[in-house]
Parts: C-alpha cells; sequence; structure tokens
C-alpha cells in the first residue's frame, strides 16, 4: 500500500518488459522482491544495483498504464510502499492503475500553482466526486471539479509541480489513474443488496 506522496524522481536506464530506474533515496533500503510504485504503479524489484532498481513489467501492466510510453531518460515518480509507523499523508493508493487519463490543460494561477485537467475513462466517473481522492502517476491530489467528458480538475502546488513529473506534463500527456478503492468497495456492496 502507497500514500501517494512521492519521494523520489528517478531516471529511466533501460525501458520495455524490463525496467531499470535510477535513483538514490528509495533505494536504499530496497530489497529484491519489495514493492516500489513507479508512476503510482506497483512493481517489484527484481534486481537491485548502486545506481538503482529493475522491475519487470507484465503485459497487463503495459497495456494499462503509461510505463509503456517510457524511454531512456524519462522522468518516473517513486515511492515506497507504507509501514506500520508511517504517516498516511496522501490517501490509500493500492499502485493497481485502472487506466490512463489524458492531460488536456495544464494553466498557470500564479504563484506557483497550476490547474491541471484530465480527461478519464467514462467508466471511471461513477468513482469520482469533489473534494474525493485521486491518484494520477502515483501522486495522491485532490478533485477540485468535475466537468463532462469526464474531465477531472486539481490544484497542483509548487511543491507537488516541482518534485514530481507533473511540472514535465503537456497537453495529450498519458497519466496513470488510479481511483478510490473504498469507492469500488461501497459500489459492490451496494450492488449486491449487502450495504443499506
Amino acid at each position: 500500500m502507497f500514500t501517494g506522496i512521492v519521494e523520489e524522481l528517478g531516471t529511466v536506464a533501460t525501458c520495455g518488459a524490463r525496467l531499470e530506474v535510477r535513483c538514490a533515496m528509495v533505494s536504499s533500503d530496497l530489497s529484491i522482491g519489495a514493492s516500489i510504485a513507479v508512476n503510482g504503479v506497483c512493481l517489484t524489484a527484481v534486481a537491485l544495483s548502486d545506481t538503482g532498481f529493475i522491475a519487470d513489467l507484465a503485459p497487463e501492466t503495459l497495456s494499462r498504464s503509461n510505463l509503456g510510453d517510457l524511454v531512456t531518460g524519462s522522468r518516473v515518480n517513486l515511492e515506497r510502499p507504507v509501514t506500520p509507523a508511517t504517516r498516511l499523508s496522501g490517501h490509500i493508493v493500492q499502485g493497481h492503475v485502472d487506466a490512463t487519463g489524458e492531460v488536456v490543460a495544464l494553466d498557470s494561477l500564479g504563484g506557483g500553482n497550476w490547474w491541471l485537467k484530465v480527461r478519464v475513462p467514462e467508466s471511471l466517473d461513477r468513482y469520482l466526486v469533489e473534494k474525493g481522492s485521486i491518484t494520477l502517476d502515483g501522486i495522491s491530489l485532490t478533485i477540485a471539479k468535475l466537468e463532462a467528458g469526464p474531465i477531472v480538475a486539481v490544484t497542483v502546488i509548487p511543491h507537488t509541480y516541482t518534485n514530481t513529473t507533473i511540472g514535465q506534463a503537456r497537453v495529450g500527456t498519458r497519466l496513470n489513474v488510479e481511483v478510490d478503492v473504498l469507492a469500488k468497495h461501497v459500489e459492490k456492496l451496494i450492488a449486491s443488496g449487502r450495504l443499506g
């Protein structure tokens, strides 16, 4: 489990079905077999080096996320899993990406703040509410506005813009989207008649 609070920006050294990421901080206590979130996708470290880690990407991961779009030199958001003593600063993030969304706007609000709008698949709309949580490329964000499309709008603060891949996003950039898992569980319970 993750929180959506990005710890480090890593750099892709090798991409494809085997992903090699150069990083320093998150690999300091990483072990083979450990989970690590890369752009919000939960991966398993299969090899370690002095400069980072290697993870294998399954066909499902490549088809459902934007990790197949990476090239050598791409920057990626990295987060280690929470521990029992970790503060849950963001929200519950599993690293199980639902789909990708497309950036439709990234506009300056002044003061280093940005207004990000992302078109998400219609199938995810029912899990989205204003002031609810959404994970975009592994970043825990609060939904500020919902528009037809469906389009999710969030405010990006200066720290997030500078210390994550959001600062590199452009119109058309694909972002990994994970909706709140609690909304999915509630929907299933209501549909089954076990709640309500």
